[in-house]
């Protein structure tokens, strides 16, 4: 039931209709007994700033969960963020302080992990593909390289993007075998899409069809559709598939606690 002691937090967004936090940040909240709702916010990139400072002010705002395409702008307009979000440079959750500070975290790549364990997938001695160098792809690519893959290959549509991160991860994790490059080549364990292509049916496949096959793991991070046409074609070919709600599942619990640890 919304009171008038009812405590708000939101997912920003563009566009929203994929996202599916809302449904399990909302019965974690529920579970817990705790009276807070997170609704649905769908603002552009040239709105974000200003509707931040609107935020700021709602005394009864306890928190936020980002997504595409505002992970990278949010942690340069948060008051503080964690060291891995520097390193990142991306947040996907802030909480608002006692003292209105929006202090922000990135929680993907942990998360993105938990859910392959949880699916009895580890990756680690694996030779991984990631399509994307965007927040979520770059806070995956860490926690990928923490957890011990052996080879990384990077790919995006501006590959400068995928080099740069290529080089970042080289220094901090000296014995992984870590490139960037617009045209991945070789035989890969594990295949990630970190990109938005998916969310509509017209969207083109994210890697070369050649470069799935029966033996190989894809995983998608997009929430909506359930399936999108890499898991699906992945599926044909008798792939093992991992969903973008297992990644969210995992760390749903996680963003709904840093939320609630301001007040």
């Amino acid at each position: 039931m919304i009171t008038g002691y009812t405590q708000l937090v939101a997912i920003l967004a563009d566009p929203i209709h994929q996202v599916r936090t809302p449904e399990f940040i909302n019965a974690i909240y529920a579970q817990q007994g705790d009276d807070i709702l997170m609704v649905p916010v769908h603002v552009g990139a040239e709105s974000l700033e200003q509707l931040w400072g609107a935020l700021k002010v709602i005394h009864n705002f306890r928190g936020m969960v980002v997504t595409v395409p505002h992970k990278g702008v949010a942690a340069s307009l948060c008051d503080e963020v964690s060291e891995l979000a520097s390193v990142v440079g991306a947040v996907n959750v802030i909480r608002k302080d006692k003292d209105g500070r929006f202090v922000g975290d990135i929680l993907d790549g942990e998360g993105f992990y938990a859910g392959l364990l949880g699916q009895g997938i580890d990756p680690s001695g694996s030779a991984v593909l990631m399509v994307g160098a965007g927040g979520a792809g770059r806070a995956i690519a860490y926690a990928l390289a923490k957890h011990g893959v052996s080879r990384l290959t990077i790919t995006n549509r501006t590959v400068e993007k995928a080099t740069d991160l290529a080089k970042k991860l080289a220094k901090l994790f000296p014995t992984l075998r870590v490139t960037g490059t617009d045209i991945p080549e070789g035989k890969f364990d594990l295949i990630i899409n970190t990109t938005s292509l998916g969310m509509h049916e017209s969207d083109p496949l994210p890697v070369d069809e050649s470069l799935i096959t029966a033996d190989t793991i894809i995983a998608d991070i997009i929430m909506k559709p359930r399936f999108t046409r890499l898991l699906k074609t992945a599926r044909n070919k008798g792939c093992k598939v991992y969903l973008g709600e297992s990644m969210l599942e995992a760390q749903s619990h996680k963003m709904a606690a840093f939320m609630k640890m301001g007040n």
